[in-house]
């Protein structure tokens, strides 16, 4: 079942896009302008709007981490946005100063690829910011881009009709002709990656302006080769779909549609789940939120809505408004109202421990600890004689307070049994950046690279040949450990 939570009403134009992080929503449209939300209720953060392009805004993405927010517009630029400051970090001129339609991130952050009318893509190097290769196909507009989960190949979709797979140097593996007729419209890389002894395979959702929207396999061979399959084709819309995006685990379609209708699938299978009839006009974008079951769909209705999706029911519905999100994250991720209950102590922004103080009943110390720029590392830090002579808190009591505060805080942490799948296979210790190996194996990724640097690129658990080195974040898995930790 899905049930629609709350509707977005702040641009004046149509939205062309929507991005989640794990914290934040991002929306861009027609009227030039960014508008950032928190997703713990969804209100609008003190510094949005964004305000920096000159021209219609057509494409934004967070960065993995979501402390960056990249930016596209008609203005042929893309701009890199602070989600700390809201300020503009970075301006990135389109080469030949046409209107850019597309940009996306690789999941490491290692590269932005942007995309133009006149048929150009240029690879950005993005820690730097500087432009890296530049490359064009002839006769066609870029719309669509999206990097593999393991960050090393990008596919764009044209309105040509086409779809490319690219590697980082920009040479072309492979390219799917007539993928949609009249124009590929969106495409998005589901998040898994699938390996044996002899191919790696991603899976590739595109759609179009046939009205179709399209699941593909893409293998890579132990040769090099490239070789992309049809795996499903789906009809649950009657006229041109506009967008599609993967849920974090891949087990999730949703598309937007011209015929106004948002449509959610099982992707596994290619089965229609749901249709949901609300918004007044075409739906131009739609995105998961990466740590709650939620959607944003964009329309040029000029609204968002979110939506809330259940899991153990069926059918189809056209959602119905509620008036609160206080139980929008009732399910594993817990109560939003503690954002910052997804993280580690030690992960906490100075916003987050300004929240807790006012949930502890300690107002009056947001502004000295803000002063201070204390976040969760300096809060667990903190003693009698840092809470003196540096916060220079003169009273007893209260410092004996914040102390015990603290303590309970250290106490909710302690962990019990840790559950096997948490555990990396070689360390059999918690896994703090767990990496997917060519093997599907999850692995801690300091454990797995020093493998493969002394064990002749064997797998750990099959003891087979590693087909590539490549090593793949698993974000799902990062955030159950940390859900865990968090109710431990």
């Amino acid at each position: 079942m899905t049930t629609l939570i709350c509707t977005l009403q702040d641009h004046l134009d149509d939205v062309n896009w929507c991005a989640f992080s794990a914290k934040l929503l991002a929306t861009c449209s027609g009227d030039k302008t960014l508008r950032i939300y928190n997703t713990s209720d969804f209100s609008e953060l003190p510094f949005s709007p964004l305000s920096g392009h000159g021209y219609s805004v057509h494409c934004c993405c967070f960065s993995p981490c979501g402390q960056f927010l990249a930016s596209c517009s008609t203005d042929a630029t893309t701009l890199v946005w602070s989600m700390v400051t809201g300020e503009i970090e970075a301006i990135m001129e389109h080469p030949g100063r046409s209107p850019v339609r597309i940009c996306a991130l690789s999941p490491d952050s290692t590269h932005l690829v942007s995309g133009a009318s006149d048929g150009t893509l240029a690879l950005w190097d993005f820690p730097s910011k500087q432009l890296h290769r530049t490359r064009a196909v002839n006769d066609t507009t870029m719309v669509a881009c999206s990097f593999s989960p393991c960050s090393q190949v990008f596919v764009t979709g044209s309105t040509y009709g086409d779809l490319r797979l690219w590697d980082l140097d920009m040479n072309q593996l492979h390219a799917e002709k007539n993928a949609h007729d009249l124009g590929v419209t969106c495409c998005t890389f589901a998040p898994c990656i699938l390996s044996s002894d002899r191919i790696v395979q991603f899976q590739l959702a595109s759609c179009g302006q046939d009205s179709l929207l399209k699941i593909w396999v893409i293998k890579k061979f132990s040769s090099g080769a490239h070789k992309m399959q049809l795996l499903h084709t789906l009809t649950g819309q009657s006229a041109p779909v506009l967008s599609c995006a993967y849920s974090s685990d891949g087990q999730l379609l949703v598309s937007g549609s011209v015929d106004k209708t948002v449509t959610i699938y099982d992707a596994k299978n290619g089965v229609s789940l749901y249709t949901l009839n609300q918004h007044e006009r075409y739906v131009t974008a739609c995105s998961f939120c990466p740590t709650a079951p939620l959607i944003a769909t964009g329309s040029m209705d000029k609204t968002v809505n979110i939506w809330r999706l259940e899991d153990g029911c069926s059918g189809h519905g056209k959602g119905g408004k509620s008036h609160t999100v206080e139980s929008l994250l009732t399910s594993s991720e817990g109560k939003a109202s503690a954002g910052r209950l997804n993280l580690l102590v030690a992960d906490w922004s100075e916003e987050d421990v300004s929240a807790w103080l006012v949930d502890e009943g300690l107002h009056q110390l947001v502004d000295k600890f803000r002063d201070n720029n204390i976040d969760g590392t300096e809060l667990l830090s903190l003693t009698k004689e840092t809470l003196a002579s540096e916060l220079f808190i003169e009273s007893v009591g209260l410092r004996n307070k914040i102390l015990r505060k603290i303590e309970e805080l250290k106490n909710e942490s302690a962990w019990s049994s840790i559950p096997d799948e948490f555990l990396c296979p070689i360390t059999r210790e918690l896994m703090k950046e767990p990496v997917i190996a060519a093997d599907g194996y999850s692995y801690e990724r300091e454990a797995i690279e020093s493998w493969i640097n002394t064990k002749n690129r064997s797998s750990p658990m099959t003891n087979l040949p590693l087909l590539t080195t490549l090593l793949t974040p698993n974000h799902t898995l990062k955030m159950a450990i940390g859900r865990w930790k968090t109710s431990h």
